[in-house]
């Protein structure tokens, strides 16, 4: 069978305790059904929040050419935070050398690569570090064009351009913003600088196959076609009839919403691969932010197999019975095979002698599920054939598919964050700009009663 026609598998253990499981996913297919068919009319009517769906089919115009263009330099910094830094980092992760920056150019084949996300005035004095200005291009991305932590930043780079004696930035910057509004936007015109449009369709979290992902990515040298080739692929295959428990996304929406009712309210994403550690901030990301609202939501827990086995595992085995485990495994990994124990000291290690490395990972994942099936916690268990352009695609998709229709089987609107345009507002007031002065009274004033009765060493 041709890995493209078995992108992913899915199974579960213990997945519905005190319940059949085909009782239970066919108690929620009407449901499930129902925000099927609501993501697939959204999408049809390129309604707010659904554009993601089709980015796969449509790459814009001069994608390539930039990405060549970004390739010219020594250093390529990524400017931006939430869905604008989360994807990036991992793709890079997924797809490049884990040490990617301390290769060669040669080895390399493409710029050093940066992220600059947080508004920590260390991490972003580190990146000032290690580049020269003069050489390195930055990709500044923000849809609304007027993100603080963003913007803060951006500020600094261009600062350090200009003292560098760059005195026009069109040269090294590239935008990716809202085709029509924003600072951003006024700054790509006012210069004349490269820039893309963030479709006004898709927002932050489900970018990573716009421009705001597939620009940094494809200067590392990652297959972004394949990437978007992936994505295409599995929504083909998400989109296709079938019966319910034979259906990957379906089953994970419907164990997400089922613990949820049971009370498990955490859902631990799990990967056994060290390239996936990054997958787990993006989906955290993802999954939280689109689905936490009006008192739904299980929150997402990151751990990696196996080094999580040795700090996290007592807790979820013998602790509150309170989480869904999602068990990400590829199936094709590179093996080391381990050598004879050349010291009599450490004869008792014989019995790893010729054995893969690779292969003990999944040994490991498959004996952390067992482990958590005796006791009688749910796990879901996901294979992917290989971790490579396309398959990463497909799993962005996956990912994304599974989010939407669960939100909108529960009546939940996953594509908005108003929680998160509160502390906004607030912080906008705060370091003062002009219209947020009620919300910057307002966050002092709250503040005031965390310190209203405090205690101090």
């Amino acid at each position: 069978m041709l890995l493209k026609e078995k992108m992913l598998r899915l199974g579960f253990g213990a997945g519905f305790p005190g319940h059949g499981t085909e009782e239970v996913l066919l108690s929620m297919e009407g449901i499930l059904n129902r925000g099927s068919e609501r993501l697939l009319e959204g999408a049809r009517n390129e309604d707010v929040g659904f554009g993601w769906f089709d980015l796969s089919d449509s790459p814009p115009e001069g994608l390539f050419e930039t990405v060549e263009w970004l390739r010219g330099f020594d250093s390529v910094v990524q400017i931006g935070i939430g869905g604008s830094a989360l994807g990036n980092r991992m793709i890079s992760s997924a797809l490049c050398h884990p040490f990617y920056n301390e290769l060669t150019r040669k080895e390399r084949g493409g710029p050093r690569f940066y992220i600059a996300d947080n508004a920590d005035p260390e991490g972003t004095s580190a990146i000032l570090d290690m580049i020269d200005p003069t050489r390195t291009a930055y990709i500044v991305a923000s849809k609304s064009g007027s993100t603080a932590e963003t913007m803060a930043n951006f500020l600094l780079f261009l600062d350090s351009l200009a003292g560098s004696g760059v005195k026009s930035p069109k040269g090294n910057v590239l935008v990716v913003t809202d085709k029509e509004k924003g600072s951003l936007r006024s700054f790509a015109e006012e210069t004349g600088c490269r820039s893309f449009p963030v479709p006004s369709t898709v927002g932050g979290r489900y970018s990573v196959l716009s421009p705001v992902g597939l620009l940094s990515a494809g200067a590392q040298g990652v297959d972004i076609n394949s990437l978007l080739l992936g994505a295409s692929a599995m929504r083909s295959s998400l989109t296709k009839k079938k019966e319910i428990s034979r259906d990957p996304a379906m089953v994970m929406a419907a164990s997400a919403i089922h613990h949820f009712r049971e009370g498990r309210n955490i859902i631990t994403f799990m990967p056994y691969s060290d390239n996936l550690d990054a997958f787990s901030e993006w989906f955290s990301q993802l999954w939280a932010e689109s689905l936490g609202k009006d008192g739904w939501g299980s929150t997402p827990l990151k751990a990696l197999g196996a080094t999580d086995q040795h700090s996290q595992l007592q807790l979820f085995a013998e602790g509150p019975d309170d989480k869904l485990f999602l068990f990400i495994v590829p199936t094709s990994r590179r093996d080391l095979l381990m050598p004879a124990p050349s010291w009599k000291s450490l004869d008792d290690l014989s019995y790893l002698e010729g054995k893969g490395m690779g292969s003990m990972l999944d040994l490991e994942a498959l004996s952390t599920a067992a482990a958590l099936v005796k006791k009688g916690r749910p796990v879901l268990w996901l294979e992917i054939p290989v971790l490579d352009a396309f398959h990463l695609g497909g799993m962005v998709f996956f990912f994304e598919y599974v989010t939407a229709v669960t939100g909108l089987a529960l009546d939940v609107d996953p594509f908005d964050q108003p929680g998160v345009e509160q502390g906004k507002k607030y912080t906008y007031g705060l370091m003062g700009r002009p219209g947020f002065e009620s919300d910057a009274a307002e966050a002092r004033e709250r503040f005031s009663s965390i310190l209203g009765s405090s205690a101090s060493l």
